[in-house]
């Protein structure tokens, strides 16, 4: 998708639109001196990034009290685009400090970062507190991030994921019982987004 596609598809009002050309213009900046993303994706981060990300807003209940855990925030996608677009409190769990200092910058330069916390940490060593959305995007299997993710996640989880995705729930299933329905991509046919709840590590 164009930038234009990408607002007209997803009705992003002008001032998110406006956000998000400037988070596009720190990406540009950032990649020049640290690898945030693939670098043949960057001419394509409206369609490849941005729309992926967006894509999430609106298929759970939120509002200005809803608490989001992004595990494996990397450039921020997709957490800090859906604070640019959707309500509530965002926690980016990012190791490499230096994403985090792109992450920081990013969600002061765009306005959110009242609504943004970065936590620099692996989220295995974090203190517990409850997220009622769980988000990730090409960070780990799902039997890992229902491992890493568990104990947190009050509600609902919104997981982009790739084409092994049926071979993924299959696995997880061994480890852990849930509800899920995968939703097909608005970017790409053969992705698919998990929308699990109810998740519970089997005993």
């Amino acid at each position: 998708m164009t930038r234009n596609e990408v607002i007209a598809t997803f009705a992003i009002p002008p001032q998110a639109a406006a956000r998000l050309d400037a988070f596009a213009a720190l990406l540009t900046d950032w990649q020049s001196r640290m690898n945030l993303v693939a670098n043949s994706t960057l001419p394509d981060v409206w369609g490849r990034h941005f729309a992926d990300s967006i894509q999430l807003a609106g298929m759970v209940p939120a509002n200005d009290d809803t608490v989001w855990l992004d595990i494996g925030s990397g450039a921020g996608f997709p957490a800090l685009v859906l604070a640019l677009v959707a309500p509530g409190h965002f926690h980016l769990v990012e190791a490499t400090a230096k994403k985090c200092a792109f992450l920081r910058d990013a969600a002061k330069v765009l306005g959110v970062d009242e609504r943004v916390t970065i936590h620099a940490a692996r989220i295995e060593g974090m203190p517990v507190f409850a997220a009622d959305i769980v988000t990730a995007r090409a960070c780990a299997p799902l039997t890992q991030l229902f491992n890493l993710g568990e104990r947190f996640a009050r509600d609902r989880w919104l997981l982009l994921k790739g084409r092994t995705v049926a071979d993924e729930v299959s696995a997880a299933r061994n480890a852990f019982t849930f509800d899920a329905e995968l939703v097909a991509s608005r970017t790409d046919a053969a992705a698919r987004i998990v929308v699990a709840s109810n998740v519970r590590r089997r005993r």
